[in-house]
């Protein structure tokens, strides 16, 4: 499963969820920021370091 995939999932659980991004931001303690590119595939260059 790559990023774009997973970011799939989560747009659609989220959304099945009746929660916007913010709501599931706050929910998990992340930036809303973060979930946003996490729906796009975006990888987190942090986990490189």
């Amino acid at each position: 499963m790559d990023c774009t995939e997973i970011g799939n999932m989560i747009r659609h659980l989220r959304r099945e969820k009746g929660l916007t991004q913010v709501a599931l931001a706050d929910k998990i303690g992340v930036s809303d920021k973060a979930v946003s590119k996490w729906e796009r595939g975006k990888q987190d260059d942090r986990r490189n370091a």
